[in-house]
């Protein structure tokens, strides 16, 4: 099974950006029924919720709130998607997950944390 490996987390004061990579363990084109590859977000005592998806076919969506600050985008050779985030607040404060759906089931990785002090 693909594994997925984040980095990029840490800490950056409001107004600051930071940059957040997820590689997995083998070919993204090669991993059969692949639909999209993500990042999603989980602050402490709240659900975790999906910020930016993109299609194996180019296609970003993204959580309103986040809309015009961050852009998520994929380097296929590399089997690596980015997540550039821009303008942080401590509303962003959460840890990161990359996700990866497809006709099995969805993929996760461990997370990264991202701390933006006020």
């Amino acid at each position: 099974q693909v594994r997925l490996v984040e980095s990029g987390g840490g800490l950056v004061q409001t107004g600051g950006s930071l940059r957040l990579s997820c590689t997995a363990s083998e070919s993204i084109s090669s991993i059969s029924g692949i639909r999209l590859m993500g990042w999603a977000r989980q602050a402490p005592g709240k659900q975790r919720e999906a910020v930016a998806t993109i299609t194996t076919r180019g296609t970003t969506a993204y959580l309103d709130s986040v809309k015009g600050r961050f852009t998520i985008s994929r380097d296929t050779p590399k089997n690596t998607v980015y997540l550039q985030m821009n303008n942080l607040n401590p509303e962003d404060t959460a840890v990161y997950y990359c996700n990866l759906r497809s006709d099995i089931g969805t993929t996760w990785g461990q997370g990264t944390q991202v701390t933006v002090s006020s």
